[in-house]
């Protein structure tokens, strides 16, 4: 599937299940293992949706909605420690309802998904920390 296909397919079908490819959203998605549905965005997204949006100039990016304002989102993948200000609505194609893991489907309304992404994003402050500690002491050394 190519790029340009995400937004062919959600206009044509309102929905497309696909891969992970990168690591910007472990532990929950796994690169080239877990299966995400994406289904088209229907008015304004919540807090802790996983939105499929566009980042300029050409790229597709699946990322959590940490903070819903006004006139746009506050978004970061659980596995990144820079939020991304000012994701309008216009942006986004759609929102996970589903994911794939160990061949299990796992719908975003389970309540242990919710759990998992209220305490995961409880614990960002601690995770940022902990990964610019990281990188420092990998410098240092």
């Amino acid at each position: 599937m190519i790029k340009t296909t995400y937004e062919e397919e959600l206009n044509r079908t309102g929905k497309f299940t696909y891969t992970c490819s990168g690591v910007s959203m472990l532990p929950l998605l796994r690169q080239h293992k877990d299966l995400f549905t994406i289904e088209k965005k229907q008015g304004r997204c919540k807090r802790f949706d996983v939105v499929l949006y566009k980042r300029p100039p050409k790229s597709f990016v699946l990322h959590r909605v940490v903070e819903v304002r006004e006139t746009d989102y506050v978004i970061l993948g659980d596995n990144c420690i820079n939020k991304e200000y000012g994701i309008r609505d216009e942006d986004i194609l759609g929102v996970m309802t589903s994911f794939v893991r160990n061949g299990k489907e796992i719908p975003v309304s389970h309540k242990g998904y919710r759990v998992y992404a209220a305490v995961w994003y409880f614990f960002y402050p601690v995770r940022r920390i902990w990964k610019r500690c990281k990188s420092i002491c990998g410098r240092i050394l």
